[in-house]
């Protein structure tokens, strides 16, 4: 540890480990005892962002993995839509639940709850291929106006979300947050210039925020020596959607959602003949469409589920960023 693909190659040729995905993220798992077990403390640095984040891992040696992701944000348009649709089948005669006297919601707002939860899952995606030592936050803080009850520190959603964060991270490995002026001193100390251009696939605009904040847990050069990113987009799925919102000929209404196409889990990494390496989307008359990793293009709507070779289970897409221009 570390070791170089070459050899990961080698050991699969001879037998030694065996390859595997691990949603998106291709691994080898050894077949035979290791020669050593020492390996070096490595952190998850993790800077959070409303439209796009940046998380990774890194130890003193070698910076193994730099993720930019997608934040989660329809959420809150979605429990909007489903409340009105609710309140539309109350008038129809067509199954639905009955109405409720209003109650104090509480807890964490969806959108809020959705977002810190989507952290979470990435957190412990990587905390399960790497030897993760400790986690380290940039502590985002929510602007709070005057108010003599304190109610708005109190129950600021962010302020809510964010705890319960640390708290279900706190599980997986140590936590560690840091300010926002204590990132900028971080960068500041290595010669590092963050990029303004906040929604490019630049290593600069999200990633060099989490560089330091594990640099500042487990040390290391000054200068990482990997900036190669890797683009996660989550999936969205329709769980629970009883119905399509416009109604066919005949005022029948066809069903929509649910998870499974085929036999597969929808959103799973699987081998196609023709199309190699895609994943699964909806399903249609006993066909799955299939659809790119890189921008999620749909390839095909009539795939044999007979004719795909499973290769991991995924809520979301992977793709290496584009190379800067010139």
């Amino acid at each position: 540890m570390p070791t170089i693909p070459s050899r990961a190659r080698r050991w699969i040729r001879d037998g030694k480990a065996t390859g595997f995905w691990k949603r998106g993220v291709f691994c080898v798992r050894l077949n035979v005892a290791p020669s050593a077990r020492q390996t070096q403390a490595i952190a998850v640095g993790i800077d959070p962002g409303s439209k796009r984040e940046g998380i990774v891992v890194a130890s003193a040696a070698h910076t193994y993995l730099n993720v930019q992701t997608l934040a989660v944000d329809w959420v809150q348009a979605a429990v909007a839509t489903r409340r009105v649709m609710r309140r539309g089948r109350r008038y129809r005669k067509t199954p639905h639940r009955a109405n409720r006297r209003n109650r104090a919601r509480g807890g964490i707002p969806p959108s809020t709850r959705a977002r810190w939860q989507w952290k979470l899952r990435l957190a412990t995606w990587l905390a399960h291929m790497y030897p993760v030592s400790g986690f380290v936050v940039e502590d985002v803080a929510a602007p709070t106006k005057p108010d003599k009850r304190g109610w708005n520190r109190s129950f600021s959603p962010l302020e809510v979300g964010k705890r319960w964060f640390y708290g279900e991270l706190q599980k997986v490995a140590p936590v560690t947050t840091r300010q926002g002026w204590e990132t900028q001193q971080y960068r500041a100390a290595v010669g590092l210039h963050k990029s303004r251009a906040k929604l490019a696939e630049r290593w600069d605009a999200h990633c060099m925020d989490a560089w330091v904040l594990a640099r500042s847990q487990v040390g290391g050069a000054s200068q990482p020596d990997n900036t190669a990113l890797l683009m996660i987009t989550p999936l969205r799925f329709h769980r629970r959607q009883l119905h399509a919102r416009q109604y066919a000929k005949g005022g029948v209404r066809r069903t929509y959602g649910g998870t499974r196409s085929g036999g597969f889990k929808r959103g799973s990494y699987v081998q196609h003949p023709k199309y190699g390496l895609c994943y699964v989307g909806g399903t249609m008359s006993g066909r799955i469409s299939l659809h790119a990793l890189g921008d999620g293009h749909r390839l095909t709507q009539t795939a044999r589920p007979t004719e795909v070779k499973f290769r991991t289970f995924a809520s979301w897409r992977t793709r290496p960023a584009a190379p800067p221009a010139g």
